[in-house]
Formats: structure tokens, C-alpha cells, sequence
């Protein structure tokens, strides 16, 4: 029971209390204006970002790119994944960071790989070439591939052959601050014939080379489907990792309650282990409004 002191008192602070939450919607009116005038459309307002920098696939969208850059910053958006050379000045012109380069535009750019020698001359070229260019640009991370299959390259032959190719640019990337990172993939739904679709793969292969500069790109959704076991996989080998893709498990669609991981957890995780780099998400969004999509991720792994 309250007495009439108690009473004031509470009557007080519920008065002190409207009225902040007044001035905290009333500082926050210009911002949320600002972003709208960019998308002609309501914007809500930015989620703090959390522990993880966070970023978008670029092929997820449909948007121009300039567009994409500055709704992509209204929702709390850090940066902007898998671009091209060309590509990368709009970004970072737009106050965005390309979390992830192309170091060419090739129809088989993950057919091709490491793991067969007869590819070295020319993915070693395409790298020598892009790394300075990164360096210029600011771009930290430059993807690369482990390839398809080939007849007579088992598992081991093909970890050697990446070992030793990758080994011979890694000093390069290591000069120039850009870190190579090598994408897992899965080979039971969506990349048939590719060789790296497991962690352990990956990891033999970067162990071997054992330089700071090269990472993998672990993409959660194709692990998944190959391997499960995200969280404690994630914990165990997280030295070797320097990316990270996101994407709903079945479908690749959105990373919400219609698929079987828990990305809030998961990005909890990563966070905990004072992971420094990009969490990029690479779903193809089936909601009515992409941006719908591309928020509640952001707010997912807002952690």
C-alpha cells in the first residue's frame, strides 16, 4: 500500500519519465527523416550494432548499388559483401566497407581452385594483381576458392596442392595487410563437385600454409547442410577463421524462426570468442520487402 509521499514520489518519476522518453524521440526524429528522404519510405530506427560488424551479400539485392549502400547504412549496416573492383569505390564513397572482394569476373570462379595445380599460375596472377589495388582501396579480404573435384586428386593430394599454391602468395597478402579467405562450401545441395565442403578440409588446408593472412570463409548455411555442429565446429577452429556468410537452413532464405538455426545464438557465440571480423549475411530474402528481411537479420546478430 502506498502512502500519499509514496504516491508523489511515484507520480514524479513517471512524469520525469515521459518526458525523457519525449526528448529521446524528439533527437531521434531528425536521423530517422534524414534516412527516410533517402528511401522515400518510413525507415525505423537503427538497432545498436552490437559486438559484430555486420555486412550484406551484394547479390542479394536487386537495388543499385549507391541505393543499396545507404539503406543498408539506415538500418545499422557496416558494411557490403562479395564486390567487385569496380564495385568497391561506390561503397566506400557511400561510408560503407566492402567486407569482402572479388579478385576477378570469371563464370567458373568457384569451379576453379587451389586444388589443382594446373590452376596456380592464374589464380596466383589474379591475386598479385588485386592486392595492391585492395590495399589502395582499403579492402582487407580478398575470396578465394578450394575448386571442384577433379579425377585423380583424392582429399590429401588436394590439400598439398592448396597448401602449396596458396603458400606461394600468402607472403604477398601478409606485405600488404589483405587476408585471403577460402570458402566452404556445401557439394550436397548447392555446389555438386566441390572439394572444400568440410571444416576439416578447410582447416588441414590453412594449418598447413600457416599464415595469418590466410583464413577461412566459413558460411554457416553451407556447413550446415554438410556438417552441423555450428557452434562447438565454430569454437573449436575459430584461429583459422576470418569470414563468416549467414543464410536459413533449409532454402537459404531468411534467418528467422522458418529454419533450423538459432543465428542468435550462434552470432552469441562468435561474439563471445572476441571475433573481430565480418559477419556478411547471404540469403535470397522471400519476404514481400527485402529490407524487411535484411533488418531482422541485422537485429539478429545485433549481439
Amino acid at each position: 500500500m502506498n502512502t500519499p509521499d509514496d504516491t508523489t514520489d511515484i507520480g514524479r518519476r513517471a512524469a520525469l519519465g515521459r518526458l525523457a522518453t519525449a526528448a529521446a524521440i524528439a533527437g531521434a526524429a531528425p536521423l530517422l527523416a534524414s534516412a527516410g528522404a533517402v528511401t522515400g519510405k518510413a525507415v525505423p530506427p537503427a538497432v545498436p550494432g552490437g559486438r559484430i560488424r555486420q555486412s550484406l551479400s551484394r547479390w542479394t539485392s536487386k537495388a543499385p548499388l549507391p541505393e543499396l549502400c545507404k539503406r543498408l547504412k539506415a538500418i545499422g549496416f557496416a558494411g557490403v559483401d562479395l564486390l567487385y573492383a569496380d564495385e568497391w569505390s561506390v561503397a566506400t564513397d557511400h561510408g560503407m566497407a566492402v567486407s569482402m572482394g572479388y579478385p576477378a569476373k570469371r563464370d567458373n570462379f568457384i569451379e576453379m581452385g587451389f586444388n589443382d595445380p594446373a590452376n596456380h599460375a592464374a589464380l596466383i596472377k589474379e591475386i598479385e594483381t588485386t592486392i595492391p589495388r585492395a590495399k589502395r582501396a582499403g579492402v582487407t579480404n580478398v575470396i578465394t576458392m578450394f575448386g571442384n573435384r577433379k579425377a585423380g586428386i583424392d582429399d590429401r593430394r588436394a590439400i598439398d596442392n592448396c597448401i602449396a599454391g596458396l603458400s606461394k602468395i600468402a607472403p604477398y597478402a601478409e606485405e600488404n595487410g589483405i587476408t585471403l579467405c577460402i570458402e566452404l562450401l556445401n557439394s550436397k545441395v548447392d555446389h555438386h563437385g566441390y572439394q572444400g565442403d568440410s571444416t576439416a578440409f578447410g582447416v588441414a588446408v590453412t594449418k598447413g600454409i600457416g599464415s595469418p593472412n590466410v583464413k577461412l570463409l566459413y558460411d554457416i548455411y553451407h556447413m550446415q547442410i554438410m556438417e552441423g555442429d555450428v557452434i562447438r565446429t565454430i569454437r573449436d577452429n575459430i584461429q583459422w577463421i576470418g569470414h563468416f556468410h549467414t543464410g536459413g537452413v533449409p532454402g537459404r532464405h531468411e534467418i528467422d524462426g522458418t529454419q533450423e538455426l538459432n543465428y542468435r545464438a550462434i552470432a552469441t557465440a562468435i561474439a563471445d570468442l572476441k571475433y573481430q571480423g565480418f559477419i556478411a549475411h547471404e540469403f535470397m530474402p522471400a519476404g514481400p520487402d527485402p529490407f524487411d528481411s535484411f533488418a531482422e537479420a541485422f537485429r539478429t546478430c545485433a549481439v
